[in-house]
């Protein structure tokens, strides 16, 4: 079976936490360390690593300490190592006589990266002063990254969707908001499933998103896999949830389990609140204004509060950008103090309309459907409650025996 990884941004991805998260899943460091050397550039930085806690967890921190020209013990010319353009760091690779496959997948985030900058930068990819991202420690992290990958075996590398972050960066084009355009400009190329987790810091760097945007085969759930080992590589920063990217490792099951290779998957975000004090009539009217600005989902749920009040838990379900305007109508419309939000992950089939013609009018169809082992699967008819109510006051049926009909006269099509 397949061997594959799937990446769990939750936190975002950087260069040195792809470092970790492969030397904690077994890569030894000192194999990473003697083909590196390969590169020619062993008088520029040190690499180690140590075990942090990031929130309460353990995971791997794997560093890059660039030393300066009077650290190294070896005669060199300097260099500015900040600087490099993109036909000198493919001559280093290539002529490092790494394996193919890691020489193959370092080249190809290289060019992607200068693609990137220099679309950000209207110049052509040769010519892209790369400053950070051509800059020593980069070099360390994405060739490094291909070689544990290599190491491990992996043949697909899948990735969950991404964190924009937020806040402001310092680079050598002077001070940016996060994302940074390099990284704006991978995603859109992939056309990366992306969202907000309020965490306003640099969360996607340059080279973290250039690794995922060339090697990954898919962004979206976890793939079917018997898992091995989970690798934890830790981030450099503190944040209000463990700072860390989960590789997750395993035998691929597409091979013997039916499997979706169609299925579209999302970020939505879930809104609830609790309330006892709201004149129930107000409910009906919310419900209206919410689908109104976009609201997926909108429900109630009878709960007993305190003081053994009775009340009503309100969810709503809408997509990321919808989550301003549903809070705002929530504050607005009824009494409550406080809103939680959740992010979580869903799964949608695909859908279309079709019409059916009866003797009595035409009938929506909804059509459920996947992609299951390459083939286009079917999985739920149902006729639009609105037009066979309709139907059903016109003929004076049952309005389930007109729906029996609009999907009898479906099947025989």
């Amino acid at each position: 079976m397949k061997k594959i990884g799937y990446l769990d941004c939750s936190t975002g991805i950087a260069g040195d936490m792809c470092l970790g998260a492969l030397v904690d899943s077994g890569v030894p460091l000192k194999y990473l360390i003697e083909k590196l050397q390969k590169l020619g550039i062993k008088v520029e930085y040190r690499l180690w690593k140590e075990q942090v806690y990031r929130q309460g967890q353990l995971a791997t921190k794997v560093h890059v300490d660039l030393l300066k020209d009077n650290q190294s013990t070896e005669h060199h010319h300097s260099h500015n190592y900040s600087v490099r353009h993109l036909p000198e760091i493919e001559l280093m690779i290539k002529q490092a006589n790494l394996s193919s496959q890691a020489t193959q997948w370092s080249l190809e985030i290289f060019r992607q990266l200068a693609i990137a900058e220099g679309a950000v930068h209207g110049v052509t990819p040769e010519k892209v002063h790369f400053h950070e991202v051509g800059a020593t420690d980069a070099i360390v992290d994405i060739v490094g990254t291909c070689l544990g990958l290599d190491w491990l075996g992996i043949e697909a590398l899948y990735c969950s969707p991404m964190p924009t972050g937020g806040g402001i960066v310092w680079t050598a084009h002077g001070c940016l908001p996060v994302p940074v355009p390099a990284v704006i400009k991978l995603w859109e190329f992939r056309q990366v499933p992306i969202y907000s987790n309020d965490i306003n810091r640099e969360l996607v760097t340059p080279t973290g998103a250039a690794i995922a945007a060339t090697l990954v085969k898919k962004f979206g759930f976890f793939p079917p896999m018997k898992l091995q080992k989970v690798g934890l590589g830790a981030g450099s920063q503190e944040l209000v949830i463990p700072n860390i990217l989960k590789l997750w490792i395993g035998e691929s099951l597409s091979g013997d389990t039916i499997t979706s290779s169609d299925n579209r998957s999302e970020k939505i975000a879930v809104l609830e609140t609790q309330i006892d004090d709201l004149n129930p009539q107000i409910i009906s009217y919310l419900f209206e204004k919410l689908f109104l600005v976009g609201a997926v989902d909108v429900f109630t749920q009878a709960i007993g509060m305190k003081k053994s009040r009775p009340g009503i838990l309100l969810t709503v379900i809408c997509p990321l950008d919808k989550m301003v305007d549903c809070e705002k109508i929530i504050f607005q419309e009824t009494t409550t103090l406080g809103i939680r939000s959740l992010i979580q992950d869903r799964s949608i089939l695909n859908r279309e309309i079709q019409e059916i013609h009866t003797d009595y009018g035409m009938v929506r169809v909804k059509i459920a459907s996947q992609e299951i082992n390459g083939q286009k699967t079917i999985i739920n008819v149902q006729p639009e409650y609105e037009d066979c109510a309709v139907l059903a006051r016109k003929i004076d049926q049952p309005l389930r025996t007109v729906q029996q009909m609009v999907l009898n006269i479906w099947h025989k099509k």
